[in-house]
């Protein structure tokens, strides 16, 4: 009998389906030669500090650092306190009696990091020996399941996946259970101070930026604009210069030579710059940029994003959903007119679908070099039906940006037209020549919103122009946004760094804190924490997260960046870098950062009371 082992139990029932399997037994589905079994997530966890002897929280206990790790049956909270859940061990006893009885063992698990730890951890809890066969998908349509099952790959393929998924795993332990300890000991906390390896420099990054905003002094500056007329088209220009003083600044703007005095006065034009711009599509979403999106569009959290392009995904419409690549390899992009050509009739984009089938498709989302485990999130062709307003959204997200991403550039004439009155004015427009792909979200014009001339007249240089208004402008200067779920995700991608370049922020994603796949679930633990709020769409720290931040925004823990380099190690790691020193180095991290923290929490349990 084939064992398949799932990450869930509605995947082990499709993939039964698909094999015409329909046996149901407690726990599994079996027929035509195979059994499907499944996780519930993760079983398997961490043993916690007690099962290697440190009982209590102690500070002659610090820094933990077992020997080897044990693994644990996940746990549940009661009246009684956390005891095993008697649903796990009961399914890892059926896999266990499965495991026993198969002529060959099929690793179904999510296809990533974190799937592939799932399922070894069971396998090593469970001590079994046989070899595995790994099925490695990007999209669960019957099609690419059989696909799938007709090309298994040796499990030992995967071993460097493992390797970087378990020192993941163990370094979050060591750093989150040794800094909390360490932190709530110190501080003489009653309540739990949680700190962890991502956790702790995101939470530094909110708090960092809330204190920037609140901290902000803005600064009272002066403009002047002025309104000229070319035949009968007015436009506007502002001063090159920012006036410190109302004073000064009413000193030039008596100076700006009006139409009052005759036609010989006015606004001399000095330089006319046009400059045509080609403007790429954006590349393919991966789960950070769809997020992203998401929020902004939706105000969707990441959480949510997430849950809702994993039902889309077990739905058969879009491929993986946690995916860090933007892009596609040469033999997804021969399916790509295929997957156009069923978006005709679509609502939203079909007039854009039949246009793409008449031209050459834009490659800029095409490159297997940067491909990782999975390639960008795409649409399956699978047909859509009644999906919820939701799923809808973020369905359209992914079949737009497919078609922006393989649509043509969009060409722009970005103006800039100088003007000498007393003082040096600059007018700047654009014009939008061709709007390719912007045509999809019809966006061309939302570009031009917030500009002074969406369009400027037609003028030369050595012209004058009658000035037919003034105005002196009293501004201030403004503070950063704090952060949203949005503009927060863009900043863990580069470690806080900020990189507007998307192909730039994309080369550092090995370098930033966390993995897309993960940075929802960062977000909820701060929430969860009582460490942030939502306040409307922004992620606001609390009293008890900036009491925190205040204690560790100097230590290494906090260190946005170091966090980050901790990531590129794990990738690293699954190419086949040295478990060995990963694990000594973080061994060595770990020791600093608790001394840090056992001398540093003193002045924390004072904040916390006052609060």
């Amino acid at each position: 009998m084939k064992i398949v082992i799932a990450e869930k139990p509605s995947v082990g029932r499709e993939l039964a389906k698909v094999f015409g399997a329909t046996t149901r037994k407690d726990g599994y589905i079996e027929g035509k030669g195979y059994s499907f079994t499944w996780a519930f997530g993760h079983l398997l966890q961490l043993a916690p500090p007690q099962d290697y002897g440190f009982i209590g929280w102690r500070k002659q206990h610090l820094p933990m650092l077992p020997a080897r790790f044990k693994l644990a049956i996940r746990k549940i909270k009661t009246k009684d306190g956390f005891v095993e859940d008697p649903g796990v061990r009961k399914q890892l006893d059926i896999i266990k009696k499965l495991f026993d009885e198969a002529t060959e063992i099929i690793v179904a698990t999510d296809a990533g990091r974190e799937g592939e730890l799932i399922f070894r951890y069971i396998y090593y809890f469970l001590k079994c020996k046989k070899p595995f066969k790994r099925l490695w998908i990007s999209s669960q349509t019957d099609e690419a399941i059989k696909d799938g099952f007709r090309n298994l790959k040796p499990g030992e393929d995967y071993d460097s996946l493992f390797n970087s998924a378990h020192c993941r795993s163990e370094s979050d332990w060591l750093v989150g259970m040794n800094a909390t300890q360490a932190l709530s000991i110190s501080a003489g906390s009653r309540s739990v101070l949680s700190l962890g390896r991502v956790q702790t420099p995101t939470l530094a990054m909110i708090c960092s930026r809330y204190i920037e905003v609140k901290n902000f002094v803005p600064q009272i500056y002066y403009q002047i604009a002025i309104q000229l007329d070319k035949d009968g088209q007015l436009f506007k220009a502002i001063s090159i210069t920012n006036f410190k003083t109302k004073e000064e600044a009413q000193q030039v703007f008596d100076q700006v030579e009006d139409i009052a005095a005759g036609f010989e006065k006015g606004g001399n034009i000095t330089a006319v710059e046009a400059k045509p711009r080609k403007e790429p599509p954006p590349l393919l979403h991966d789960l950070s940029s769809l997020q992203q999106e998401a929020n902004k569009k939706n105000g969707f959290t990441a959480d949510q994003t997430l849950n809702l392009l994993q039902n889309l995904y077990e739905s058969k419409l879009v491929s993986y959903p946690r995916t860090g690549s933007r892009y596609i390899g040469d033999d997804v992009f021969a399916t790509i007119p295929g997957l156009i050509s069923k978006l005709t009739d679509h609502q939203a984009f079909g007039k854009q679908a039949a246009f793409l089938q008449t031209i050459k498709l834009n490659k800029r989302s095409v490159n297997a070099k940067k491909v990782t485990d999975h390639h960008a999130i795409l649409p399956t062709g699978e047909k859509a039906y009644n999906l919820s307003k939701d799923h809808q959204a973020v369905y359209d997200m992914v079949v737009g940006r497919m078609i922006e991403a393989f649509h043509q550039e969009c060409i722009k004439e970005i103006t800039k037209i100088t003007v000498n009155s007393g003082s040096i004015f600059v007018a700047n427009g654009t014009v939008v020549q061709f709007a390719g792909w912007r045509a999809v979200f019809n966006d061309a014009e939302d570009e031009k919103k917030d500009e002074d001339n969406p369009a400027l007249p037609k003028v030369t240089a050595g012209e004058l122009l009658p000035i037919v208004n003034k105005a002196l402008l009293e501004k201030q200067t403004k503070p950063k946004a704090m952060y949203n779920e949005a503009s927060l995700l863009k900043a863990l991608e580069t470690s806080g760094k900020e990189i507007e370049d998307e192909e730039l922020r994309y080369a550092m994603k090995d370098s930033g804190l966390g993995t897309p796949a993960t940075r929802a679930a960062i977000i909820e633990t701060l929430l969860t924490r009582e460490y942030i709020i939502r306040e409307k769409r922004n992620l606001v720290p609390t009293q008890k997260g900036l009491a925190v931040y205040e204690v560790v925004k100097d230590k290494k823990i906090a260190q946005a960046e170091l966090t980050g380099q901790w990531e590129k190690r794990l990738e690293e790691i699954r190419a086949g870098a040295s478990v060995t020193e990963f694990k000594s180095e973080i061994s060595e991290y770990t020791k600093t950062i608790t001394q840090e923290l056992l001398v540093a929490g003193a002045g924390l349990a004072a904040q916390l009371a006052d609060n």
